[in-house]
């Protein structure tokens, strides 16, 4: 019996209470919450699963909470799969299930395989999630790096519950920092200094070289002139960088969205005639202005200069509702730590066209990612001359090793990274923990068929009756919560933990009950066969969770 059936099954006995006309006021099933939450109690003393449904009706029924958790006690107790069912505290239910039907899972879990963990909670929504967007005037530091780990996986999250996702590469080619870039590439040809808020390190050269080598001609134009064509061809280049780096890591993005056509398609006119038609705009001083304070902004935003040239926050406006008009429900934007004071005007931008913050817009802020070597901070990058970036935290543990330690730890806190403990193979680096337990799963699969144990010839899983197999049982269940709560939360290293955790049970049940006959003499048996549907069944949940974080599941190591 997985979650869902048990949830299934509360319902239908809460629905055949109502029916009975035991749960008080409660008059019709229709008042009965269609997903009812089962959860795994703290200790295992308190059963398998547990359930505050009962709670929840109280005010509803008119009875105390304990009254209506024994009317559905008394009913569950007749369900077959269900051993026990123990009222406690107020009104929670614990639920034992038998061995039977809690090792049923084993065999449901391979035969659903990829698709195990998956629903269909968020079926419907077209979510739009942007992240990395750093921007293409140098290599992709620590931060944009986290969010290209967290992004992707919380991208794969995102469609395992059952949304259309599409991932959106913000390319911020409009602006300052582009005239200071190609003022750094041009002065790097000609063998100048760096300008003094211009872009140092390697690959400025590498680019400007590149530049160079495929137009000699460059460096016989004037300045302003040479400064133009380094400008489009440099900006090229360093973008066709960022997403081969990207694509190295496992990061693929379906839109490649350019500020520079919000200016020159006129959607920022589009927007402004919008939020005009809504009213929510305003002339002072020579200027046009959005009256954001209306939505809780801290102050009223510049949108068009006195000048008639855009402010910063125009690109924004225009870019939101290009998205919506894209047909997307919910944008998801990732930014970076140093973006805190950017949330209150995006929200108040986002209201002000009429949409609900936190459900049309979230904003999600990921905070600074350390590096550590020989108990030292790492600090200086050959590519970028002042920041790590990207290739050099690969080329120092590898992506598996990397995309999982970044995504492993909440995004609201910062994390350091120990260079040294990724590379090792102990059970004290997660990655490997996690990694080594999938392929213990498949070598186990391997040696069972030479000793000729095959799951096809038997299936009895009232024989799974250790304890260590009823905790990795209950583990496996949890799975698809623990996704769908991922998903819901925003917040992959759930999966992650949840994968550390599942590893640990694995471990203690391999070393406990033996899935080959201990030798040649020795009969092949139901309890082999069961046992290696339960092994198959963890290798198969390992596997899908890794997945989800873009992390490899070998099958030897």
């Amino acid at each position: 019996m997985t979650p869902e059936d048990l949830s299934a099954a509360i319902r239908a006995a809460l629905s055949d209470a109502v029916t009975a006309g035991e749960l008080g006021r409660l008059s019709t099933p229709d008042a009965i919450p269609d997903d009812i939450r089962v959860e795994r109690p703290r200790s295992k003393e308190h059963g398998d699963w547990a359930t505050n449904i009962a709670m929840q009706l109280a005010k509803p029924t008119g009875m105390p909470p304990r009254q209506v958790a024994e009317v559905l006690a008394e009913r569950l107790g007749r369900v077959e799969g269900i051993k026990a069912v123990d009222v406690a505290g107020p009104g929670f239910l614990n639920i034992t299930l038998d061995a039977a039907s809690a090792g049923e899972l084993a065999r449901t879990i391979v035969e659903a395989g990829p698709a195990y963990g998956r629903s269909d909670a968020l079926a419907g929504k077209r979510i739009n999630l942007e992240f990395v967007s750093a921007n293409p005037t140098g290599p992709i530091h620590l931060g944009g790096t986290r969010w290209a780990a967290v992004g992707d996986a919380l991208a794969r999250i995102l469609t395992a519950a059952g949304a259309e996702v599409t991932r959106e590469y913000y390319f911020n080619d409009h602006g300052a920092q582009i005239d200071r870039f190609a003022r750094s590439l041009l002065a790097a040809a000609r063998g100048r200094e760096a300008p003094e808020d211009g872009y140092a390190g390697g690959y400025i050269n590498d680019i400007a070289a590149a530049v160079v080598k495929e137009d000699p001609s460059i460096l016989d134009l004037p300045d302003d002139e040479a400064q133009e064509r380094f400008r489009a061809r440099g900006v090229e280049m360093m973008f066709d960088q960022i997403k081969a780096s990207l694509h190295e890591f496992g990061v693929d993005f379906d839109v490649y969205f350019h500020e520079n056509d919000l200016h020159e398609s006129g959607a920022v006119a589009r927007a402004v005639e919008r939020l005009t038609e809504l009213g929510v705009m305003f002339e002072a001083d020579g200027a046009l202005w959005l009256r954001s304070t209306d939505y809780g902004d801290d102050k009223d935003r510049v949108v068009i200069k006195s000048d008639g040239s855009p402010a910063y926050i125009s690109g924004d406006l225009a870019y939101y509702l290009d998205k919506r008009q894209r047909g997307f429900d919910t944008s998801i934007i990732m930014l970076g730590a140093d973006h805190h004071g950017y949330v209150r005007r995006m929200m108040a931008m986002c209201a002000a066209f009429g949409d609900t913050p936190g459900e049309n817009l979230e904003i999600l802020i990921g905070q600074m990612v350390n590096l550590v070597k020989d108990g030292q901070p790492v600090r200086m990058s050959k590519r970028a001359g002042t920041v790590v970036v990207l290739e050099d935290l690969v080329e120092a543990v590898g992506t598996d090793a990397a995309r999982y330690a970044l995504t492993r730890s909440s995004t609201d806190s910062n994390i350091d990274i120990d260079l040294d403990l990724l590379v090792r193979a102990t059970n004290e680096n997660p990655v490997y923990y996690v990694q080594y337990a999938h392929a213990r799963t498949r070598n186990v699969s391997r040696l069972a068929e030479l000793d000729g144990v095959r799951k096809e010839d038997g299936f009895d899983a009232s024989l799974l009756t250790d304890e260590t197999e009823a905790a990795l049982l209950a583990a496996l269940g949890d799975f698809p919560r623990v996704v769908a709560q991922a998903a819901q939360l925003r917040e992959p290293h759930r999966v992650a933990r949840y994968l550390e955790e599942l590893a640990g049970r694995y471990h203690k049940w391999y070393d406990t009950c033996r899935v080959r006959p201990v030798n040649a003499d020795e009969p092949v048996t139901d309890l082999h066969r069961t046992r290696l549907w339960l092994n198959d069944a963890t290798g198969q949940v390992l596997a899908n969770g890794l997945g989800l974080l873009g992390v490899s599941a070998p099958d030897r190591m």
